[in-house]
């Protein structure tokens, strides 16, 4: 019921009106109607809760005893701690004042006789914004400029600042410090110390310094080859050097420190140390300019001839500077270079008029030789285009004549006249060989020559080249060796077996015994076919010049060829990116080698080789088949006829499409293949040919186109439209298994 926390006068009050209460219950209890043993047992309890309550109520009065002297110890702590503050403040050297909530507590008497007009507010109770307005508005304060930590109006507090400190200059040049502080407990401590003595110390360290800096900036100013002057806003003298003088010719009388400008121009003037370029004097101009913050240079000339660099620069507070250099020698290196630059000003003139002369004569030299280029170009052309045209007018003779050739070698008795036919085989193979090799330089050299890069096996055309060599080879007694490769190359084949067989053909033709070895070896990524031979060899001075056209090796005889051969070797590899190899030693023999990237093998290689080695293989027998051969040129088709019929077959001559039409038509059957020449009369063309012949027939009827002059988009209609295509002149023994083969293959 009594809470120990509550204070002593309370918890006593509260223990009065207990015991009230208690007393009044016992007086009331007499007035009820019991048993004396009810009335004893009731004062028995009533007499412990009397005791209890008195036992709590001295322990309360002990409490309150123990509080009431502790209370007494602080006041008396408070006394001894106020009075050693009065004496702490007394003994201060400096003001000293206590702001709580933002109004003067205590004070010392420095802080309040500091400014006597502020002394009558200096009482507690004031507040503390109040005190610094005082103290802003004393006429004891002196203001300052701008600085940092100067005093000028009472600080914005409203940053909430804890702290901040102030310089004061009061008249008589004294100077305190102003300092306050924010305490933890939201109290202000303002402080004021004297600081008088550390102020003039400060000035007089700081007018030391720039008295010393003076001395060594004239220093400076002494040692300058340059003349220096500086003047106030008003045009006083301030500071000089030695050398202004010297090169103005003033005397020091008028260089002191406080002479004006005016008089310096006007001893100048009057004395006509410098040269005057006109009536009126620049020098007012100069000022004026100066004094709009521009700077002013002129160059001036004394009249002994000395040229000098007169210059002024602005300073601070509208003072400036005035400098003076000697730039004589300057000048006359200007003066000597610029007519150094007029003479070779002078001298590049002429040269460049001589240069336009001779460009011009250049000029027109050049355009001779552009017409003279443009003239052999077109003549190149020109032959290019004529060599091209005239390909298949040029071969269809000889292509004639090799027909009418092998027909006439089987009809001929044996004896003089076969070696007469035989003979003239041999003439009509190398009037064939030179035009081939002619027409192929042709084709390289042309800008539009072309080239059907494949993935094949050198296996097949190597057999054929040992094939085609092998006769060659034995009528001079020689061995000849060709180990056929499987691997798969990428190049055009028709150019490179060229290459490779005019190698080996060389090789035959330079070797009088021993053998001609043709072979492959693998170097890295890269196929080498070499061609080795026992033959004369080549010398060092050959080797540069062998692969020129018309080139042939020291000491040969005449039918060793017209030197085209390597000529053509050289430019094919070169278009299609094969390097070329050689190597030899005279008397001993030579190694061509010629390196390809190797490819790799195309699925169903073995089938497609040995369809190739089963179409190159010659057929016997007759040949009993139904040919019809379309061919524009009369010879050409009165030989291959012959020929045709020589073989057993039965031919169906015509010169045209539309003849072969009316030809199939007349019979009732289509023949067994088709042998068409690609460029006939007009727009007609071979491939129309068999196309049309397979639509009348309905029936996809074997052909062969032959041709002059094969390229890409032929070699591709061939493989899509499934015909062959057979260079001019025809190899016949080709030929015959090419027709044994694709009508073997139709049939089956």
């Amino acid at each position: 019921m009594i809470d120990p926390n509550d204070p002593l006068d309370i918890q006593v009050a509260k223990q009065s009106k207990i015991i009230e209460a208690l007393i009044d219950r016992v007086e009331r209890s007499h007035k009820v109607d019991g048993t004396a043993y009810s009335l004893f047992q009731s004062a028995i309890a009533l007499q412990a809760e009397v005791w209890e309550k008195t036992r709590d109520l001295e322990e309360a009065l002990n409490t309150l005893g123990r509080a009431s002297g502790e209370l007494e110890i602080a006041y008396k702590t408070q006394e001894q701690v106020q009075k050693n503050l009065a004496d702490v403040m007394v003994a201060m050297e400096g003001g000293f004042a206590l702001f709580s909530d933002e109004k003067l507590q205590v004070f010392n008497a420095l802080f309040k006789q500091l400014l006597p007009d502020v002394e009558p507010l200096i009482q507690p109770g004031l507040a503390f914004d109040d005190f610094l307005e005082a103290v802003s508005a004393s006429r004891f304060v002196i203001r300052q400029g701008p600085g940092e930590g100067m005093w000028q109006s009472p600080p914005d507090r409203s940053g909430g600042r804890r702290f901040s400190s102030f310089v004061i200059a009061l008249r008589g040049d004294r100077w305190y410090q102003l300092s306050y502080r924010q305490t933890s407990s939201d109290n202000i401590a303002v402080l004021l110390t004297e600081v008088t003595e550390i102020v003039r110390e400060n000035r007089r360290e700081k007018k030391r310094l720039i008295e010393d800096q003076a001395q060594f900036l004239q220093a400076a100013f002494d040692h300058l080859s340059l003349g220096i002057c500086t003047f106030s806003s008003e045009g006083e003298l301030l500071v000089r050097n030695e050398r202004f003088g010297e090169l103005l010719g003033i005397p020091l009388p008028l260089l002191k420190e406080g002479i004006g400008l005016q008089r310096i121009v006007e001893y100048v003037e009057r004395n006509e140390i410098l040269e005057r370029r006109g009536q009126r004097s620049p020098y007012p101009g100069w000022f004026k300019a100066v004094l709009r913050g521009k700077t002013v240079q002129e160059r001036v000339r004394r009249r002994d001839g000395v040229r000098l660099d007169l210059r002024t620069h602005s300073l601070p507070d509208n003072c400036f500077l005035v400098t003076v250099m000697d730039v004589t020698a300057e000048t006359k290196v200007a003066e000597m270079l610029e007519q150094r630059v007029q003479e070779r000003t002078a001298e590049l003139t002429e040269a460049n008029r001589m240069l336009q002369i001779r460009s011009a004569e250049q000029f027109k030299t050049e355009d001779a030789l552009r017409q003279a280029k443009e003239a052999a170009e077109a003549a190149h052309v020109s032959k290019t285009r004529f060599l091209a045209a005239a390909s298949h007018d040029l071969l269809q003779p000889i292509n004639a004549a090799k027909l009418y050739i092998s027909t006439l070698g089987e009809i001929v008795d044996p004896g003089q006249a076969r070696e007469t036919v035989e003979r003239l085989g041999r003439s009509f193979e190398s009037i064939e060989s030179l035009l081939h090799a002619l027409l192929d330089i042709s084709r390289l050299d042309s800008a539009g020559v072309e080239f059907n890069v494949t993935c094949f096996s050198l296996d097949e055309p190597l057999r054929a080249l040992e094939e085609d060599l092998a006769p060659l080879a034995a009528k001079k007694n020689l061995e000849l060796k060709v180990i056929p490769s499987s691997c798969w190359v990428m190049s055009d084949r028709r150019y490179l077996m060229r290459c490779i067989g005019n190698l080996a053909v060389n090789a035959i033709q330079y070797t009088e015994s021993g053998r001609v070895l043709v072979g492959c070896r693998l170097k890295g990524n890269k196929l080498s076919v070499e061609v080795w031979d026992t033959g004369i060899g080549i010398s060092e001075e050959d080797q540069a010049r062998i692969f020129d056209e018309f080139t042939r090796v020291n000491d040969t005889n005449s039918g060793s060829g017209m030197g085209l051969g390597l000529s053509i070797i050289e430019r094919a590899c070169r278009h299609l990116g094969h390097e070329i190899r050689l190597s030899s030693e005279p008397g001993r023999g030579s190694m061509f080698a010629i390196e390809l990237p190797l490819a790799n093998s195309p699925e169903g290689s073995r089938l497609r080789r040995k369809q190739a080695a089963t179409e190159k293989t010659p057929q016997h027998g007759p040949l009993d088949l139904i040919v019809m051969v379309v061919e524009n040129d009369e010879d050409v088709l009165h030989a291959t006829t012959q020929r045709l019929d020589g073989w057993g077959a039965s031919v169906l001559a015509c010169g045209s499409t539309a003849c072969a039409l009316e030809l199939m038509a007349e019979i009732g059957t289509p023949p067994d293949i088709i042998l068409a020449d690609y460029q006939l009369d007009g727009d007609d063309t071979g491939d129309r040919a068999i196309r049309a012949l397979r639509a009348a027939s309905g029936s996809k009827i074997p052909g062969i186109v032959i041709t002059a002059k094969s390229s890409k988009a032929l070699l591709r209609l061939g493989h899509e439209e499934s015909f062959s295509v057979l260079k001019k002149p025809v190899n016949l023994p080709r030929l015959r298994a090419l027709i044994d083969w694709k009508t073997r293959r139709e049939a089956v």
